[in-house]
């Protein structure tokens, strides 16, 4: 889904009336609180839909509800689909804080070692994220944790890192 983010997923219907009980996946729920549509993602397409209320619940969840959704039927239709947004939604982020897709092709630079390498992506494991960084053709995998990233350059689109002695030069040698 390129150019959209992933916000959550219907997870049943809410009520009778044709709600929606939705688990969103964000650090602070209420900045989706005024969202007018979302697009639903169903059969590999993303389809729009307009909003006509969201009540946030506790846990991330919310209940939405649809325009045009006014029956359990129609509404059935849409639990277990994804819920997307264009990226440019996104709220800013400021300090050491990013988004992995923000970060792809930026520099990094260790504090002992310097330029490590440009972020290929990063790879979403259940317990740990893990910044992939080639270095030529070498592949360098350094944990994302605060410990290891010590500063973030949007200017320069720069991540600077202090890796643990020796990680780097192992995918080196």
């Amino acid at each position: 889904m390129e150019g959209y983010f992933y916000l959550g997923r219907i997870l049943k219907l809410f009520a009778s009336k044709g709600a929606l009980l939705v688990n969103l996946d964000a650090d602070n729920p209420e900045d989706y609180i005024n969202l007018e549509s979302v697009f639903v993602r169903m059969n590999e397409q993303l389809i729009p839909f307009f909003i006509t209320d969201i009540q946030l619940r506790h846990n991330n969840n919310a209940v939405f509800t649809f325009m045009d959704i006014d029956s359990p039927e129609q509404a059935s239709l849409l639990t277990g689909c994804e819920l997307y947004l264009p990226v440019e939604m996104l709220p800013p982020l400021t300090g050491n804080r990013f988004y992995y897709h923000e970060i792809k092709g930026w520099r990094v630079v260790d504090e002992v070692f310097g330029d490590t390498g440009i972020v290929e992506e990063v790879l979403e494991y259940p317990h740990q994220a893990i910044l992939r960084i080639m270095r030529g053709e070498k592949e360098i995998l350094v944990p994302v944790s605060d410990d290891i990233i010590t500063g973030v350059d949007r200017d320069n689109r720069t991540l600077s890192i202090h890796a643990p002695e020796g990680l780097i030069e192992l995918y080196l040698e």
